[in-house]
């Protein structure tokens, strides 16, 4: 029994760093009509709480590289320009970074956003989306309380329905590349 466990745990780790990309374009993302998985994100308080409870309604999902970052601070601003707009479409706003919960804290009084921003300093939450790509660990322990294993996501937007079912995304290696919110709201209203 000890040795099936400890088997089943092994493939769990390597199917895990497994999902950690060389490259930012030889990412594997989940598509359009794939589901969520649940995880464990934390709050800006460090309060573990599942993506099953915070994804139960339509939302829009943004996964950023970090408050450290000017495209990621520019497009979370752009979403606070069109929030209201969003919100009366029926969705919720929720974005994810490997920045540690202190960090997110800052860039939410920062940037003065009303949405909810949560931590993934372990890269949990962006290994099972598939879009982890490998970095310098050192570089990103600053932000992330030297948490991080030495990844960073790829920048996405995800629209799912209020079963975490993906029905739009937008993934781009490019991470000065992101996507516009006129046209984030032409899909919206689309689907």
């Amino acid at each position: 029994m000890k040795k099936m466990l400890t088997l089943v745990l092994l493939s769990l780790s390597f199917s895990l760093s497994a999902q950690i990309a060389d490259l930012p374009e030889n990412i594997c993302p989940l598509l359009i009509g794939e589901k969520i998985p649940n995880t464990i994100l934390h709050n800006e308080q460090g309060k573990a709480v599942e993506t099953d409870d915070i994804l139960a309604k339509k939302t829009v999902l943004v996964v950023y590289r970090g408050g450290w970052c000017p495209y990621c601070n520019s497009q979370l601003s752009d979403l606070q320009d069109i929030e209201n707009q969003i919100l009366q479409l029926g969705y919720q706003i929720i974005a994810v970074s490997p920045d540690a919960p202190s960090f997110i804290k800052q860039t939410e009084e920062k940037k003065e956003l009303a949405y909810q921003l949560f931590s993934d300093s372990e890269g949990v939450f962006s290994q099972a989306l598939g879009i982890a790509y490998k970095k310098e660990k050192a570089k990103l322990d600053k932000f992330s309380e030297g948490k991080n294993p030495g990844f960073l996501p790829v920048p996405s937007v995800y629209v799912l329905n209020g079963k975490r079912e993906i029905e739009f995304l937008y993934i781009n290696p490019n991470y000065a590349e992101r996507l516009d919110g006129n046209l984030l709201l032409a899909v919206l209203k689309a689907l």
